[in-house]
């Protein structure tokens, strides 16, 4: 799964894999870590709602793989809410939906506008540009150092650093660049608080200390950068490359959320994650699965698996996209909102926007865990910029 190959056209693996095996596929996450697959989607829900029998904590298994394993930053243990279980777990995710609930919907609306009206102005005028490094990833990343609190300065650096992290390349570097930029935020919250959420967890009743609070930010820094910028950038490729959007959008019958609940069922940005490590030999759907290997949920396959399979109704939101069971997503609100409103903003100020190139020649990077594009290139007739307001 880490092959150029796969992130070419991983539904056909995903075919593949299930006519050999059926819901739980043997593969490889790198040449040193191999891993169950779970593409079948009643097994991943019981799988996720089991973490008696599927606890995410991988220490046990960690001590098995190599130390220079690129995999290791994005799943390595970490004491957050996404690698605990039992009250540790608890006591981490109540800290951690406790920070996002500071943030209002209104608020973050008119933050996701005001941070795209400047950069759709940098690409107006141009008639051509790229919407994933000129749009999307830096709009995702200014919209969450600001409801994070953190200055662009060091905002830059845990960007660089979980760039690293995601791609696999340099990643040991990254964690460690990621850790001290993370560092400096929590010193400067601790002499200067605020309403955000980095201060959020500082005041927290769990009293979360200096390491814990690190890996809090790591694990909202990760979840948001690469998923939301991906999350953005391929609903857009969705939106202008498919006639029922293209137009309907525009005229009104069809909503940019729609685009969005389609996108994350059938072709979500992150594909396969959500790891759980079984501390003894546990057998599903007659496949007995060893102690202490990665059990890897494919919420893309999982999503697309013929048993639940459906022409696609709009508004139905039953994908596995956000996992389930205690460990789903508590960011879901503030992620579709920022999703929903960049994608809008775009839209309304460039509605003649096509892509650059056939939708069949757009590339995507490499890697187990997401569907990210290398580039989204686009085409418009220019237009001046807008008023800032």
């Amino acid at each position: 799964m880490y092959t150029p190959e796969f992130a070419a056209d991983p539904y056909a693996a995903y075919a593949q894999m299930r006519e050999w095996y059926g819901s739980l596929a043997p593969v490889y996450l790198d040449p040193d870590v191999p891993a169950t697959l779970v593409i079948g989607y009643h097994t991943a829900v019981r799988i996720l709602h089991d973490p008696e029998r599927f606890p995410a904590d991988p220490r046990v298994w960690q001590q098995t793989v190599p130390a220079h394993c690129p995999l290791l930053p994005m799943v390595e243990h970490r004491p957050n809410a996404l690698r605990s279980v039992g009250t540790t777990h608890a006591r981490y995710r109540t800290a951690n939906v406790d920070a996002l609930g500071r943030v209002r919907q209104h608020t973050l609306h008119t933050t996701v506008q005001q941070l795209a009206l400047p950069l759709i102005n940098q690409i107006c005028v141009a008639g051509r540009a790229d919407l994933l490094t000129q749009y999307a990833h830096p709009l995702v990343f200014q919209v969450l150092n600001a409801i994070l609190g953190c200055p662009p300065e060091i905002g830059q650096r845990v960007a660089v650093g979980m760039a690293a992290v995601f791609e696999g390349v340099n990643a040991e570097e990254g964690n460690i660049m990621l850790a001290e930029a993370l560092t400096e935020l929590i010193g400067l919250k601790r002499r200067h608080p605020g309403t955000d959420i980095t201060t959020g967890l500082l005041m927290h009743q769990a009293r979360l200390d200096s390491t814990e609070l690190t890996h809090q930010l790591v694990t909202l820094y990760g979840a948001g950068i690469e998923p939301l910028s991906n999350l953005i950038a391929n609903t857009l490729r969705l939106i202008l490359s498919d006639a029922r959007y293209s137009a309907d959008i525009l005229r009104g019958s069809l909503s940019v959320r729609d685009a969005l609940d389609e996108l994350l069922f059938v072709d979500p940005p992150a594909s396969n994650y959500c790891l759980s490590y079984p501390p003894f030999p546990v057998e599903v759907d007659g496949v007995v699965l060893p102690a202490h290997q990665p059990v890897v949920i494919s919420m893309a396959a999982c999503n697309n698996d013929p048993a639940i399979a459906s022409n696609y109704p709009a508004g139905n939101r039953s994908h596995l996209t956000w996992s389930a069971g205690p460990h789903a997503c508590p960011a879901q609100p503030l992620a579709y909102l920022t999703a929903q409103v960049a994608i809008e903003q775009i839209l309304d100020a460039l509605p003649e926007m096509e892509l650059a190139i056939p939708v069949e020649q757009l590339a995507y990077r490499p890697g187990p865990f997401h569907r990210a594009l290398t580039a989204l290139p686009v085409q418009f007739a220019p237009t001046p910029p807008l008023a800032l307001t």
